[in-house]
């Protein structure tokens, strides 16, 4: 339980080397939820980072009989734990890192568990072997000699252990931030070759960017070159290529904008890998304008991350790539995800019921709605579950709304309603982070909060332009008609976020019932 650090990883891999089985936790989860993990997997160790993580722990411990142990890494685990196998001989130590096969448990990663209790998925050594083979052997460009990624990413997410493996078999060299509000310095200071992120991230970095701009009398400019970038991007998909005019601009721009952009992130970096939601068409062409071309994949927890990545010689921007060497992906008659390949999991832990529910002739069935095209590239529409029936009969998947809408600056969060409603509505938390800075730019006063501003005319027009982005990917049926301002973020505190940042789309409809009504004249 531990925020992403070196001794993360070092520790993961001495848990491996004496052949045991590592379970993360995630560094902000509950009590009850660290319970839960800690007494459903059977461990019998727990690792913690801090003060505040060893006292949540102690304070369900004697819930937890199996628990016989508890190290602090802000208390020298390291250290401690180096001293107590001080009288370990080599011939042992070799017995025991030798005890583990392929087939042998690696780890039990938990869901996020946007309903019901987290499910522990087996991940076999075999399980990792085969997945970072497999994007090794997609894309070895980013596996040279003096390749490099900065880490920050919760390593209690797969993603994040799959790039730890990775970088020891690449070999990568690997560093970590233990901080988001370090990256940037960091970001400077270690010049990878290549990042790694969630949307939320790349967002992020663009709307920084952009408000920066802005602030500083040059948000013209900017936007320009943004439009530069993703037409000569967009134009290298087309078989003449850019154009003699648009090759000039984007020299010019190159100059002006990109190159320090560019900096900003280190200098060296050329790929990137997003996973977990979808980028968005124009944000990938962004980055592929910017000189850095963005890799969408696709996976889960149970498909050990990746099943599904873009290759770097034929990327094709809004698609989540082919099927990765060794695996199967298919598409079921109502649209569902399948998948199967040595990268897949073994089951849920002590969950048999759950394990016989997702499994069919082989297939591991994903939940998820999604479409390949003639040359294999899968794209991703939606959730089953998620999936929005209006009064209308009209089925909307919320995802492709969500996504455009929350790519905006001012957004924090999005979620679509409108089951058994006559139409298409939006509840939307504003980014306290950035609120400040728009505020600021619009002459409202220092401090304004969301609660003063929600029916702010000036910030309505601003959503608004978010809501239309959302309503040009979508069918006019399944279009937003009205959205509510939210007072307040969702958060993994307030229960309407999991550890990986998934909606608990239940509970938000429960605490925000008031809003919905709202929408529909209640």
């Amino acid at each position: 339980m531990s925020r992403t650090r070196y001794e993360w990883t070092l520790l993961d891999f001495a848990i491996w080397f004496a052949g045991a089985v590592s379970v993360p936790v995630y560094e902000t989860s509950s009590a009850e939820q660290v319970e839960w993990v800690t007494g459903d997997s059977g461990a019998v160790a727990a690792i913690v980072e801090t003060d505040g993580h060893q006292a949540v722990v102690e304070g369900v411990r004697e819930r937890l009989p199996l628990l016989k142990n508890v190290w602090r890494i802000e208390g020298d685990a390291v250290g401690e734990l180096t001293a107590a196998g001080g009288d370990i001989t080599d011939e042992l130590l070799a017995e025991r890192a030798a005890t583990p096969n392929a087939d042998s448990l690696a780890t039990i990663v938990y869901t996020s568990g946007t309903t019901g209790r987290p499910k522990g998925c087996e991940l076999t050594h075999g399980n990792f072997l085969a997945e970072c083979g497999n994007i090794i052997e997609r894309n070895p460009e980013m596996f040279s000699e003096d390749a490099s990624v900065l880490l920050f990413l919760p390593l209690a997410h797969v993603l994040g252990r799959v790039v730890e493996i990775g970088a020891i078999m690449g070999p990568v060299k690997l560093g970590h931030v233990s901080d988001l509000k370090d990256v940037s310095a960091e970001l400077a200071a270690f010049r990878p070759s290549y990042l790694l992120g969630v949307p939320r991230v790349f967002e992020k970095v663009y709307n920084s960017a952009r408000a920066q701009a802005r602030a500083t009398g040059k948000g013209k400019i900017f936007d320009r070159a943004v439009d530069t970038a993703i037409a000569h991007s967009r134009a290298r998909d087309t078989p003449g290529g850019p154009g003699f005019g648009l090759r000039l601009r984007y020299a010019i721009f190159d100059r002006l904008v990109y190159g320090k952009l560019r900096a900003a992130l280190g200098g060296r970096a050329r790929y990137a890998i997003s996973g977990g939601a979808a980028l968005g068409e124009r944000l990938g062409h962004f980055y592929r304008g910017l000189g850095i071309t963005v890799l969408e994949g696709y996976g889960l927890a149970e498909s050990c991350a990746a099943t599904t990545l873009n290759p770097l010689d034929q990327q094709k921007i809004g698609t989540v790539g082919q099927p990765l060497p060794s695996t199967g992906v298919k598409i079921a008659e109502d649209g569902e995800i399948l998948l199967r390949g040595p990268h897949m999991f073994t089951g849920y832990w002590n969950n048999p019921e759950a394990t016989a529910k997702v499994f069919e002739d082989d297939w591991f069935l994903t939940g998820d709605l999604g479409s390949l095209d003639e040359d294999g590239y899968l794209r991703i529409t939606g959730r089953k579950k998620e999936i929005i029936v209006t009064a209308g009969g009209k089925n909307v998947a919320p995802a492709v709304i969500e996504d455009r809408i929350r790519a905006h600056a001012l957004v924090a969060e999005c979620m679509v309603v409108g089951e058994g409603k006559p139409f298409v509505g939006v509840l939307i938390t504003v980014d306290e982070e950035f609120l400040p800075r728009w505020a600021a730019q619009n002459g409202k006063p220092e401090g304004v909060t969301v609660a003063e501003l929600r029916d702010d005319p000036v910030l309505l027009a601003e959503i608004q332009r978010a809501v239309d982005d959302g309503n040009a990917a979508v069918s006019k049926a399944e279009s937003v008609r009205k959205f509510r301002i939210l007072e307040s973020q969702f958060t993994e505190a307030s229960g309407h976020l999991t550890p990986s940042l998934k909606l608990k789309r239940a509970v938000v409809l429960r605490d925000y019932a008031a809003e919905v009504d709202a929408i529909y004249g209640g």
